[in-house]
């Protein structure tokens, strides 16, 4: 079992940046391919950012490609999610999420939301225009 908690979350105005970070709580972090999905009212959740078990391969949505960077601690048991150049369509609820944990490759990520079983309940990111 997994345990997740995001914090960060908050009201910025447009172009500007938060940091978001997830703690889990788990025996073997590194089991873990992680991700960052985010969910705006009326909306179906979407995926964000993903990074794989050593923090080596990272994939993100076109939409925040170039802005958002996502990273991890493992000795910390924590990944973080840097956004930049924040502007008003990225207001949502941000959720971070842990897969399945069965992954051997330690490259290996998915951008699926279906393939991540563990979730936090979520941060909310504001941008003001």
């Amino acid at each position: 079992q997994v345990q997740l908690v995001e914090s960060g979350g908050g009201l910025v105005q447009a172009g500007g940046s938060l940091r978001l970070s997830c703690a889990a709580s788990v025996r073997t972090f590194s089991n873990y391919a992680m991700g960052w999905f985010r969910q705006a009212p009326g909306k179906e959740r979407e995926f964000v950012a993903g990074v794989s078990r050593n923090g080596v391969s990272t994939s993100y949505s076109d939409s925040v490609k170039g802005r958002f960077t996502i990273s991890r601690d493992n000795a910390k048991n924590t990944v973080f999610l840097q956004m930049n150049s924040l502007n008003p369509e990225d207001t949502a609820v941000y959720h971070c999420a842990a897969d399945t944990g069965l992954r051997r490759s330690w490259l290996a990520l998915s951008t699926k939301r279906i393939e991540y079983e563990f979730w936090g309940q979520g941060t909310q990111v504001t941008v003001s225009s």
